[in-house]
């Protein structure tokens, strides 16, 4: 049952990856890939507190991408600022994966590109 749930929140983000702009839903497919592919390991307190935070992310994502569609003409935002309790919750790896992903997201030029990813699919 959780794996059937699992599979379809991964889904989910992917889908509403699709309303990002092409080099945020490359860089945002691949994070995504890359942590729920880390769930195999995970125990199933774990994997609760993992979807409920995928949860979260994906409709604070629906919302605001939402938005910047019916509002083009305003700058969009994506995401939200980590609270510092969150922040102080996080494992070192967690905090090793968010700096690399922080790295990937501030490079001038995205190295990104869906149409070079294996998995992708139009």
């Amino acid at each position: 049952m959780a794996s059937r749930r699992l599979r379809a929140l991964y889904k989910r983000v992917l889908l509403v990856h699709r309303l990002l702009p092409p080099e945020l839903r490359a860089l945002g497919d691949r994070y995504v890939r890359e942590e729920f592919s880390r769930t195999r390991e995970a125990g199933v307190q774990e994997v609760n507190s993992f979807m409920a935070e995928w949860e979260a992310y994906a409709d604070l994502l629906q919302a605001q991408a939402t938005q910047s569609v019916m509002y083009p003409t305003q700058n969009a935002h994506f995401g939200a600022d980590l609270t510092a309790n969150k922040l102080n919750n996080f494992s070192e790896e967690q905090i090793g994966q968010l700096y690399e992903l922080m790295q990937e997201a501030t490079k001038p030029n995205f190295q990104f590109s869906n149409q070079d990813d294996p998995h992708y699919k139009k």
